[in-house]
């Protein structure tokens, strides 16, 4: 088959039901979430989903599966390089809720209290 013979490629296209998978994913964390007495936030956009748990946590979901960044290994490193090292899939919300809350506990613990304000900041 030669190049004449093939179909034009096709642009990439936003389908409506790849946005109200990711969100309706989204939603159904966040609602796991609460249930373990987490807040957070859910934003969407271009076909992803994002639930904002806390600083350096950010679920992502494209409704199949979600991926946040878990920490480092022994020797400081993202284990694929990104960080992108943790991932469940988006049909087990209570899992990945209970998941998201140990790294959320683990970085409270590790989080340095915010600076106390002094006479020259705005108040």
């Amino acid at each position: 088959m030669d190049m004449r013979e093939q179909p034009p490629a096709e642009p990439n296209r936003v389908r409506p039901e790849m946005v109200i998978g990711a969100v309706e994913a989204a939603q159904r964390l966040q609602r796991e979430l609460a249930g373990l007495g987490i807040d957070s936030d859910v934003h969407h956009g271009h076909c992803l989903a994002l639930v904002s748990v806390w600083s350096e946590l950010v679920v992502w979901t494209d409704g199949r599966v979600f991926r946040w960044k878990s920490g480092r290994d022994a020797l400081g490193r993202a284990r694929d390089g990104l960080g992108w090292d943790a991932y469940s899939p988006a049909d087990d919300p209570v899992s990945t809720a209970r998941r998201v809350a140990a790294r959320y506990a683990e970085l409270r613990r590790l989080a340095v209290p915010p600076p106390m304000p002094n006479g020259w900041a705005p108040q």
